[in-house]
């Protein structure tokens, strides 16, 4: 929300001299997030002046329109003579006062403004749009004075435009709706500075009377529990907005569009109240609120078609429904250029149901904006009477004496509130005294007394046990917000002020550090990002087609997902059972943006339903759940196991003068896992790796992961149907490992490091290509004994003259004595017996032999 700080100080008693630092802290103290302060004094720099157009050539012949316009600017330029300027936009006229910059200004952005030939014609400066000075987003046209301005050619246009004022630009929390209005900025900065405030909204307003303005009928008086109007007729429909009111609107980044509508939003911006005016000649018999029928249409003023359902909520007349109520009024009884009989409208609507229809018709107006976050039903008659006096006092007309008023708004609720809560809450010592003064500070009503109410001092707005002062506090109309004892805790420590909560951390117990699971998860991810995977962060949600791409088989426990009940994307309402879907796109994405060797990694949670569990237990906010109420709803909370997977796609060893790359492959893949569980802690020598047939990798190039026998995971090239599916590169490999499914590592006793030199045998050894290297590795760790310092495969060959199916494995042995230097005949002696098992075992035989 953008406000200028003139507007402000005409209902708070803001210093003379309060430097923009003061004002920032002070907004920010009370937990108002202010994005900038601007002096708008400072933002254009040079001769800023108001023109007046005298002459417009339109030029031809270019793709868009041009005119050449002559503007009186009086003697600013220094001649007195008329500005010759080449302007694009069509709004207006000879006669019209604009506002001009001068060669030798710069507008926001460090635009300098020059002398300069354009389109055949020179050009002596610039006519400037609201968007140009900074002052609002609209771009559509320049900024054309209204009538009444009494600056004249050549005048500075600084205080015409409203730069000579200090611009406050603020964010708004959702639970702080009152603060979308100069009413609840000023009221915010008089608690801040502890001046006096003048509330806006305390003028005084006629009620209701027997005849209503307008026959109204409201079916619906949950969605709509007020709903008021009044009419004034024979306006003059040429009026035009006054300065300092569309000046106001255009700091704010609202486009002046006639005088009713900005009166409208005029007074939205003032009190946070949204209205509407409505065209009453066009209006079609009496007006129905209720909620719409399913299917019907409405096109609203933004000039599309909107389909309803049965949630929203309309204002109808004998034709249908005219206005989507609370967000956004319909063409067919918009104010239009002739109107002269205008119906204003100034209701209150049930937050809930407006912010669903907001975002069901992606309609963000700012009207929905203040009713989602909850607008003060008390001031309905207040905006209506100032509505008409604004547009009596500026387009005349009649005021009609009817005033329609239905009113089922509900008294608010009073909340109790132990007086010591907000110390005990808080930790700052609050005497009752005080705790009434903040409350009674934002407009509530408190009354004081003493009164047991129950035994557990944990409660939520319980005192503490045996009894204390109580205090019964009834909110304000104007904050929806206040309902319960935690929010008016939250209002005292915001208004004595959040500086005073002292900041102390709990002395961390000794002996305490990362957990092994925290510990594992990093050494892991270090690992992996020491072998060049790039970690990513995928978001959990997947589409209900992903099982189906992946090709997983019907009966696989990966297929029934966790549905979310609101979801980000409803084409992605599913949480993943398994990290490569999304992994996979984070693949596909890279690549199709020229990243041609992708390898990637992510540790992350995949959620696998519990089945029957059944639905949670319904749990209050008033106090802390049973163990059984916890123990309830663990049990329906979906399983959610720590998974482990990387993608690999293009090259793995890029080429470069240093000779040829190397793509990356399955046995990439299968790498990554044996260096996920290395880093995991587990010894190889409890690590099996072997063939194995799973979705979605390729059956003849996967390797199922065990460890002491059990599958924690696999590894491989992806099925070519799932590549072809998913758009990936072809070849495509993946790794996902289950690490919860993982033994804690055993402790480990640091290696006896033998001082003798070792003993290095290479070995090829011919076996049947459905062997699987890693187990003949293991027959030769077997065979070979405790001499066996290492073995490494260092080369795989197939040939003719090895016989179709056979494939030769070579390995690097090591072999050494802790005590001794081994003699050749040792060493010889443990390299046979090495093979010896694997002839045993798989039928191997020595290369060449």
């Amino acid at each position: 929300m953008r406000v200028s700080v003139s507007w402000l100080r005409e209902y708070v008693d803001l210093p003379a001299d309060l430097p923009a630092g003061d004002l920032e802290q002070a907004l920010v103290d009370l937990g108002v997030e202010v994005d900038s302060i601007e002096d708008l004094r400072e933002s254009v720099t040079g001769p800023l002046v108001v023109g007046e157009v005298l002459e417009i050539e339109e030029l031809t012949g270019f793709k868009k329109p041009i005119r050449f316009c002559r503007v009186d600017v009086g003697a600013a330029n220094g001649t007195g003579e008329p500005q010759e300027i080449v302007c694009g936009a069509r709004n207006f006229a000879p006669g019209d006062r604009v506002v001009v910059i001068l060669p030798g200004g710069v507008l926001p952005g460090n635009f300098a403004i020059g002398a300069r030939k354009t389109y055949g014609r020179n050009s002596n400066g610039m006519i400037c749009s609201a968007k140009e000075l900074g002052l609002g987003d609209d771009h559509s046209g320049i900024i054309v004075l209204p009538e009444d301005t009494p600056a004249k050619p050549g005048d500075d246009a600084r205080p015409v435009v409203g730069l000579d004022d200090v611009v406050v630009e603020m964010e708004i929390t959702p639970d702080r709706g009152y603060a979308l209005s100069v009413r609840g900025i000023a009221r915010e900065l008089s608690h801040a500075l502890g001046v006096p405030f003048r509330d806006p909204a305390a003028a005084p307003a006629p009620g209701g009377t027997a005849e209503p303005a307008y026959p109204v009928e409201v079916r619906d008086t949950v969605g709509c529990d007020r709903f008021a109007a009044r009419m004034v007729r024979g306006v003059d429909p040429t009026a035009q907005t006054p300065g300092w009111m569309s000046q106001r609107l255009t700091v704010a980044g609202i486009r002046s569009i006639s005088l009713p509508v900005d009166i409208t939003n005029y007074l939205m911006l003032e009190l946070g109240q949204p209205m509407h005016a409505f065209d009453a000649d066009r209006i079609r018999g009496p007006l129905v609120v209720r909620r719409a029928e399913p299917g019907e249409k409405l096109t609203t003023l933004d000039g599309v078609t909107r389909t309803l359902v049965a949630e929203d909520m309309v204002i109808c007349d004998d034709t249908g429904p005219i206005s989507l109520a609370a967000v956004m009024g319909g063409e067919t009884s918009e104010v239009i250029a002739s109107t002269a009989d205008v119906l204003f409208e100034a209701a209150h609507w049930d937050p809930a149901m407006v912010g669903r229809t907001a975002r069901r018709h992606r309609l963000f107006s700012e009207a929905a904006k203040r009713w989602e976050r909850g607008v003060d039903p008390a001031l309905p008659l207040v905006a209506l009477e100032k509505a008409v006096r604004l547009l009596t006092e500026h387009a005349g007309g009649t005021v009609g004496t009817e005033i329609l008023d239905l009113d089922h708004v509900r008294p608010r609720t009073p909340v109790t509130l132990p007086a010591d809560l907000p110390s005990r809450r808080v930790g700052v010592a609050y005497s009752p005294e005080r705790v009434v003064e903040l409350l009674e500070q934002v407009g509530c009503a408190v009354a004081r007394g003493t009164e047991r109410l129950g035994e557990d001092p944990g409660e939520v707005g319980v005192a503490a046990a045996g009894g204390g002062e109580v205090l019964t506090v009834t909110p304000p109309s104007w904050r929806p917000d206040l309902t319960d004892p935690a929010d008016l805790v939250e209002e005292v420590v915001r208004l004595d002020g959040y500086d005073r909560v002292p900041s102390v951390l709990p002395t961390a117990p000794p002996g305490r550090g990362l957990t092994w699971q925290q510990q594992r998860r990093r050494a892991v991810a270090r690992s992996l990002a020491e072998r060049g995977y790039v970690e990513v962060l995928a978001h959990p949600f997947v589409s209900v087609e992903l099982a189906d791409q992946l090709g997983l088989p019907t009966d696989d426990p990966r297929r029934p997902a966790v549905r979310v009940a609101n979801p980000l994307s409803e084409e992605e309402p599913l949480l993943r059972t398994t990290l490569l879907g999304p992994l996979l796109g984070i693949l596909k994405r890279n690549v199709g943006r020229g990243q041609r060797d992708v390898v990637i990694s992510e540790i992350g949670t995949v959620f696998h339903p519990r089945p029957g569990a059944g639905t949670p237990p319904a749990m209050g906010v008033d106090r802390r759940p049973t163990d059984e109420q916890f123990a309830a709803a663990d049990a329906v909370v979906p399983d959610q196991p720590q998974h482990v997977a990387v993608a690999l796609a293009g090259e793995i060893e890029p080429v470069g003068w240093w000779g040829a790359g190397r793509a990356a492959g399955w046995a990439d893949a299968v790498e990554a896992g044996r260096a996920v569980l290395a880093a995991a802690g587990i010894p190889a020598d409890r690590v099996t790796v072997r063939a194995a047939e799973r979705a979605p990798w390729h059956p003849g190039r996967c390797a199922e992961l065990l460890v002491d026998g059990t599958a924690v995971g696999y590894a491989g090239e992806l099925h070519p149907a799932v590549v072809a599916t998913l758009e990936l590169p072809r070849r495509t490999s993946a790794m996902e490992l289950n690490l919860d499914a993982l033994p804690a590592a055993p402790m480990v006793a640091g290696p006896a490091i033998s001082t003798f030199p070792p003993a290095l045998i290479d070995v090829a050894l011919v076996v049947d290509d459905s062997v699987p290297a890693a187990e003949v590795e293991r027959a030769l760790v077997e065979g070979a004994g405790e001499l066996l310092e290492g073995v490494r495969l260092f080369d795989v060959y197939a040939s003719e003259q090895l016989g179709a199916g056979r494939r030769s494995l070579a390995y690097k042995l090591t072999f050494r004595a802790p005590d001794r230097t081994l003699t050749v005949e040792e060493a010889v002696a443990a390299r046979d017996a090495a093979v010896a098992e694997a002839a045993r075992r798989f039928g191997a035989t020595l290369r060449g032999a």
